[in-house]
């Protein structure tokens, strides 16, 4: 297999770059990880792998770059994206740009280079809100923000190259990831680095709102799972079933660290916030033998420590 791996130096798709290069189920004969380097990419976070992967420091909406590189590898991996809820409200187009423009790019060039294994790294949030119940791999979209959105779009336009040129495509949609390494705009490390600053933590609304959460090296395994394994066309929700309230959430890392809830400061709701994210991930877990390995209290202590250990800000 020659891997292309973009976004690789972000947080979930640096780690998965860690996860391929130390599993030993397929033989891997090269690596090239592309990443555009914006806040939330940093080659800090291949340090670990530098000399065993190739790093090229590029845009995914670059035409000539994108077409040079297509006709090097025969597998792609798309983790580059614009991924903040908040963000995306407030610049829309940067979004649309990433996350549907940069993903064309390379399923275009994906396909005219004979790429022969596509994977696109997508999201619950396309799902939208749900009460009550889990969303399943059948489940219409809904997306509320501009993020959600574009990566749902992103998702039905990835399928459109498998109907309409047979490009192998295979989708993954995760829960919220967690981990050590994180950049601090997602709300556990958030929260853990404002209470290293004797900040308060920011809780939207009443805190009422739930997500599932899973660790990071988790959802890596999935997404490799799904890359070795997986149907093509197919879509496979990966999630933990460890669903948990903003405000506990907030109070079980309050209790971890040794502060009090009086370091909770309830703010504004954000613009149409999503409830509740829940997903059904039978279908990866009967179809493709994937387990979930780390508990969320273990994988949130290891976490926490991180923080206080590198002192990220």
């Amino acid at each position: 297999m020659k891997l292309l791996i973009t976004g690789g130096a972000g947080f979930i798709g640096s780690n998965f770059a860690k996860f391929v290069i130390n599993q030993n189920e397929t033989p891997i004969n090269k690596i090239i990880v592309l990443d555009n380097l914006t806040y939330a990419g940093n080659i800090t976070n291949l340090e670990s792998i530098i000399q065993k992967i190739e790093f090229i420091h590029g845009d995914i909406g670059d035409v000539d770059l994108v077409d040079k590189v297509t006709k090097r590898v025969d597998t792609i991996i798309n983790f580059a994206a614009e991924s903040h809820v908040d963000r995306s409200i407030e610049f829309p187009h940067i979004f649309l740009e990433t996350n549907i423009l940069g993903l064309h790019n390379l399923l275009h060039f994906a396909k005219k280079n004979n790429v022969n294994n596509f994977l696109q790294v997508s999201t619950d949030e396309v799902y939208g809100s749900t009460k009550e119940g889990n969303f399943t791999e059948d489940d219409l979209l809904n997306p509320t923000s501009p993020y959600s959105a574009s990566k749902a779009s992103g998702d039905l336009l990835s399928l459109s190259y498998f109907k309409t040129y047979g490009l192998n495509i295979k989708i993954t949609r995760s829960s919220n990831n967690y981990g050590p390494g994180q950049f601090p705009e997602k709300i556990i490390p958030l929260f853990i680095t404002n209470l290293m600053k004797d900040l308060k933590l920011p809780v939207y609304g009443n805190g009422t709102n739930i997500r599932d959460w899973i660790y990071v090296d988790d959802n890596c395994r999935g997404i490799f799972t799904v890359l070795n394994k997986g149907k093509p066309g197919a879509i496979y929700n990966i999630g933990s079933g460890y669903k948990i309230s903003n405000l506990n959430l907030a109070h079980q890392i309050l209790n971890e660290m040794g502060h009090s809830r009086n370091k909770i400061e309830f703010v504004a709701d954000r613009n149409a916030h999503d409830f509740r994210y829940s997903i059904n991930c039978t279908k990866i877990k009967s179809e493709l033998g994937f387990r979930i390995l780390k508990d969320f209290s273990e994988g949130l202590k290891e976490t926490i420590h991180w923080y206080l250990d590198n002192a990220i800000s």
